[in-house]
């Protein structure tokens, strides 16, 4: 056996015995996928939120359709460019971009309840060449649907969270 295999091996038997259980495993009641499945993400403003939705309906209805949605997403975000380098000229050479999202689950039916909250952030940076608008343009789209699935993999995770812990 390979010392990589072994070292591997070695921590498996380590983390099974400090109580380490996945995610996504049964959590003495209904599986963290199929509650994810029951989440219904309210709709958000402009193109990047709703490329932000689809996200997160991907992610969170992984397990298939949902026979009945029991809880509410409420997600606020919002996206801001920062010029980071400039030519002699003043133009600007780079931009930095960064997405923030305030989110919220509560049970449909009774908005006022929350659940759980959480934050999520991430940031991406685009270089500004000379190039046509258009090719600029797609590559901003590109970056806009980039930020919306890594704040989508942070929002899943930390709703997975709550159900892992709460059951």
């Amino acid at each position: 056996m390979s010392s990589s295999r072994l070292i591997a091996a070695a921590a498996l038997c380590a983390l099974s015995g400090c109580g380490f259980s996945p995610l996504y495993g049964d959590n003495s009641g209904a599986p963290v996928a199929q509650q994810l499945d029951e989440v219904e993400v309210a709709n958000i403003p402009e193109r990047t939120g709703q490329l932000l939705r689809e996200s997160l309906q991907a992610q969170l209805q992984a397990a298939g359709a949902p026979d009945v949605q029991l809880y509410l997403l409420n997600v606020t975000y919002g996206i801001a460019g920062q010029g980071e380098g400039t030519q002699q000229d003043t133009s600007v050479t780079r931009e930095r971009f960064v997405a923030t999202a305030a989110w919220s689950l509560s049970p449909i039916g009774n908005p006022g309840q929350k659940l759980a909250s959480g934050q999520a952030s991430t940031e991406d940076a685009l270089n500004i060449i000379d190039e046509q608008y258009f090719a600029q343009d797609l590559e901003t789209n590109t970056i806009n649907r980039q930020l919306a699935n890594q704040i989508a993999q942070q929002i899943t995770t930390q709703v997975a969270v709550y159900f892992k812990s709460h059951g």
